[in-house]
Formats: structure tokens, C-alpha cells, sequence
């Protein structure tokens, strides 16, 4: 039985025909540039052109901080001219932290096929952090317009493995630092992952660092604070879940003293009835209408 070689690929055989031009997308994968900011202009045709600026400020101080983690990618549209083809609000928040220069992946090829066989190498390699491999993955669905499951299908992985390491991108700078410098883990990076808030992810992650947390411990930490959210928004749906007889008793005090009539109910049941008065005299009408109704 003659034994099959393996699939090259999509396009790889028409593309190994010309080496060099491989080679020089290769070097666009894996090497950062450092770009005047100036020298840079966003895309025309970017779909999105609302940008929040409390976020943008945000991010802003975040670079100021750690740096730019994932670099924009731009294509070179002449000698000292670039546009952005992904990365427009890192661009934006570095120019808001003053940034002279950027790191950017460069592209000087519109060949897709290549570019996607680079990114796809690039993966392979063993040395990768997960961070790396997760800006590879960003990149193929951003500029090589891929969907997760063909992503997927590419690099021979389950989508759900695919938006898990997407998922990391969503972690702050610090966490992203973190997982490069391989001071956690993508199991202890997934559990935080379930924590919503910023700054309780980096109060998780300070512990991981510091007092060399398990992902078992990141696990419980997380299901404990889950569980105390849920309890503080169950309390304070029952709280707002006025029954009818609520409104029907302010209703009718309200009546009963002319006068704005609260009710303030605790978690556990009981609660407050507020009347509000502005002066004395108003004290003195609400004194004669309890007098009136208890006698």
C-alpha cells in the first residue's frame, strides 16, 4: 500500500514555487516593527466609527503603564505611509498616552493564502505562550477574515478550544504580563476569566502570582465569589419585587397623612416605613391624624 503524504495545505504547493516571497511574508509574522504614530492613518473602510472615550482613556493609562501587549497590524501604502488594517483602539488609546511610536506587524502583501499559511506555522511552533498563540488566532479571523470553526478546522482544534484562548485577550494588561511571562497558567487565566470586574481578575491574579495559587484554588476563590454576587442580587431582586400589598399600604397612608410615604423593605423580610415631613407644623398634622387613627 503506497502510503499518502500529508495535505500541504490550502495553496501551499502553488506557493512554495516562490520561496523568497514565503519567506518575506514569514518574516512579517513574526516580526514587530516600531512605527512613527504619525506615519500611521486608520482605514476608510473601518465598519466601526464610535469609539467609547472613558474605555479609550482607559486603555490609554493601561499603555502608559505595561506598554502595548498585541501590536497593531498595518499595511505599508508607501515609503513612510501606513494603514491600519486591524488594532484602530490601541492606535487611538496610544496616541491619547502620548506615544511617539507603536509596535505593528507589517504588511507589504495582499496575498491571503500566504499570510494565513505563516500565521498557521507560526502556531505550530512549541515556544509559544498562550498570549501568542491567542494574537495569532485574532489575526487569522482579522485579516485573513476567517470564522472561529474554520479557524478551527485550519489549525486542527475544536472551535471551543479556538474562543477560549480568544477569551484571553479580554483579560487586562497586567494579567496578559502574567501568562507571558509564565507566571500563570491558561487554566488559572480560564478560571478568572468567570470573574467579570477587572479589578477583582487582578486581585485573583496577585494571588496567583504571589502566594503561587493552584488552579484549584483559583477555581474555589472564583465559585465563592460567584456565589456572593448571586446572593447580594437575589436579595436586592426581592427587594425592588415589591408585592401588591406594598404599593397598596403606601397608597393608602400616603392618603391618609397627605404626606410622601416610603416603604424600605430588608433582605430578610422586615423593612421601615418612612413618612416625610419639611417643618414642625407638618409634624404637628401628622401627630393629629395618628391621634384621629389610633383612638
Amino acid at each position: 500500500m503506497v502510503k499518502k503524504e500529508a495535505a500541504l495545505g490550502k495553496g501551499l504547493g502553488a506557493l512554495l514555487g516562490d520561496v523568497q516571497k514565503v519567506e518575506q511574508v514569514r518574516e512579517q509574522v513574526r516580526g514587530i516593527s516600531e512605527i512613527n504614530i504619525d506615519d500611521i492613518e486608520v482605514n476608510p473602510y473601518q465598519p466601526r466609527t464610535n469609539f467609547d472615550e472613558d474605555a479609550l482613556t482607559e486603555l490609554a493609562e493601561s499603555i502608559k503603564e505595561h506598554g502595548i501587549i498585541q501590536p497593531i497590524t498595518v499595511r505599508q501604502i508607501d515609503k513612510n505611509k501606513y494603514q491600519i488594517i486591524s488594532g484602530e483602539r490601541r492606535y487611538r488609546a496610544s496616541k491619547i498616552a502620548g506615544l511617539e511610536k507603536i509596535p505593528a506587524y507589517i504588511r507589504t502583501s495582499n496575498d491571503q493564502d500566504m499570510l494565513e499559511l505563516a500565521l498557521i506555522e507560526n502556531i505550530q511552533r512549541e515556544d509559544l505562550d498562550a498570549i501568542e498563540v491567542a494574537t495569532s488566532f485574532n489575526r487569522l479571523i482579522e485579516e485573513c477574515d476567517l470564522t472561529q470553526e474554520l479557524l478551527g478546522n485550519r489549525v486542527g482544534k475544536k472551535r471551543a478550544t479556538v474562543t477560549n484562548y480568544l477569551r484571553l485577550l479580554k483579560l487586562p494588561a497586567e494579567i496578559q504580563l502574567y501568562i507571558r511571562n509564565k507566571q500563570m497558567s491558561m487554566g488559572h487565566a480560564r478560571a478568572i476569566l468567570n470573574i467579570e470586574n477587572a479589578k477583582l481578575q487582578n486581585t485573583i491574579a496577585k494571588k496567583i502570582v504571589d502566594e503561587d495559587w493552584s488552579v484549584r484554588q483559583v477555581e474555589e476563590a472564583v465559585r465563592k465569589l460567584l456565589q456572593e454576587k448571586t446572593q447580594k442580587n437575589t436579595a436586592a431582586q426581592r427587594i425592588e419585587e415589591f408585592p401588591e400589598k406594598y404599593y397598596k399600604l403606601t397608597d393608602s397612608l400616603r392618603k391618609y397623612f397627605n404626606s410622601s410615604v416610603n416603604i424600605k423593605p430588608d433582605k430578610n423580610g422586615g423593612g421601615r416605613i418612612i413618612i416625610t415631613f419639611d417643618n414642625e407644623n407638618e409634624i404637628d398634622k401628622l401627630l393629629e391624624k395618628l391621634d384621629a387613627w389610633i383612638w
